[in-house]
């Protein structure tokens, strides 16, 4: 049995998403600038599309730019609130120490252009709340950048109420919900959202294809240049098959979403109790405020590598909060950040579910991952010195 459980990392195409692509491939092939009648028939799907993405959204259609996915779009909201800001004479931003690295990055840019950056603690329940961020926000504070779920231990942060806190205080928010668009209800006006990034391949759309959401009055700063495309606030043309496929997996996803959302936390819950039982592990994120298909746990005395690399063996694809880079093993900044140390954060483990997954699959999970762990730690030096009191166990 071979079970993906790294949904979190991209997710298998929909066949709506594949049937709605096709025709653009080979019959409404038109570059949408093009004046003639193939091209206005492209346009015609675009700005369809773009409707279709801002009716789920609760927003206008010209509120909705089409990008190369979600980190284009978390560069394009940061940097255009930024230099607003900076118009205005404010250069602070409020972020989170656990947000993507498309989101870290470009603030640790920004801050070489002097921007300072505020990154909200988030080791109280593997989450932030509003007042943190209502205690942070200063007179020069131009933007509030949160992500809408944590993309490895699943905590979905007070969207809601940090948007008021926001809209009440006069400071730009936005929101990277790459992780929760498709899996969460979203409504940009009623959560006060002025800028929202998602990704297509994260709710069984295709790769390459994203959304930005940018409230009215907004200027928006070009991170292309080039052509007029997206109202000239995006160069390129348009990618108008993954637009399409992008859209009919997001609309499939929100039509199900009570129904998928209903299926995937029962096996989450199921794999969360299981795996409390193998000793000396933790659940990472919030327990109780956390995306449906999110199963995050760290066990001491083993290394996510070895566990990743012998559990794809045993048919299970999932994936850990290390990454190998230049020859070392880095533990996660999102395991660090929620207070993990290093020896823990290097033994994680991410298993993200959708609806394709089934109950015999997590019977499959719960089976081999701790007989996995057992001889991860049957061979390890650093458990034994454990188990003979050299070391203390954190866990």
């Amino acid at each position: 049995m071979q079970v993906y459980a790294d949904n979190a990392a991209t997710t298998k195409m929909s066949q709506a998403a594949i049937r709605a692509m096709v025709p653009y491939f080979d019959q409404i092939y038109g570059n949408p600038s093009s004046l003639h009648s193939v091209g206005q028939e492209a346009k015609e799907a675009l700005e369809d599309a773009r409707a279709r993405v801002a009716k789920i959204l609760g927003c206008e259609p010209r509120e909705i730019y089409f990008t190369s996915g979600g980190s284009e779009a978390d560069n394009q909201a940061i940097i255009s609130a930024a230099r607003l800001g900076a118009r205005k004479g404010k250069r602070h931003i409020i972020s989170t120490a656990f947000e993507h690295h498309a989101v870290l990055h470009t603030l640790q840019r920004l801050e070489k252009e002097g921007f300072e950056v505020t990154l909200l603690d988030v080791r109280q329940g593997h989450n932030i709340t509003a007042g943190q961020v209502r205690d942070a926000i200063r007179e020069d504070t131009c933007l509030v950048t949160t992500m809408y779920a944590n993309n490895e231990i699943g905590s979905v942060l007070p969207i809601p109420q940090i948007g008021q806190v926001c809209r009440e205080a006069g400071v730009l928010f936005h929101t990277d919900a790459v992780q929760a668009v498709g899996h969460l209800a979203i409504d940009v006006k009623e959560q006060n959202i002025d800028l929202l990034s998602l990704s297509g391949h994260k709710f069984h759309g295709p790769k390459g294809v994203g959304a930005l959401y940018c409230r009215r009055g907004i200027p928006l700063t070009n991170v292309i240049e080039g052509g007029a495309q997206e109202r000239g606030k995006r160069a390129g043309t348009e990618n108008l098959p993954g637009i399409c496929g992008m859209v009919a997996a997001l609309e499939d996803a929100v039509a199900h979403l009570e129904e998928n959302t209903a299926k995937v936390t029962a096996m989450r819950d199921r794999l969360i109790a299981g795996l409390s039982q193998i000793p000396h592990s933790a659940l990472n994120g919030d327990p109780v405020n956390r995306l449906p298909g999110n199963v995050s746990f760290c066990f001491e005395g083993i290394e996510g590598e070895s566990l990743l690399l012998l559990l794809d063996m045993k048919g299970v694809c999932a994936s850990s909060g290390s990454a190998c880079t230049s020859g070392s093993l880095d533990p996660s900044h999102v395991l660090l950040a929620i207070g993990r140390v290093h020896d823990v954060a290097h033994g994680s483990l991410r298993l993200s579910l959708s609806e394709y997954n089934t109950e015999e699959e997590v019977d499959h999970i719960l089976t081999v991952v701790p007989e996995v762990v057992a001889y991860l730690r049957g061979i390890s030096p650093v458990w034994r010195d454990l188990q003979t009191g050299k070391r203390t166990y954190i866990l």
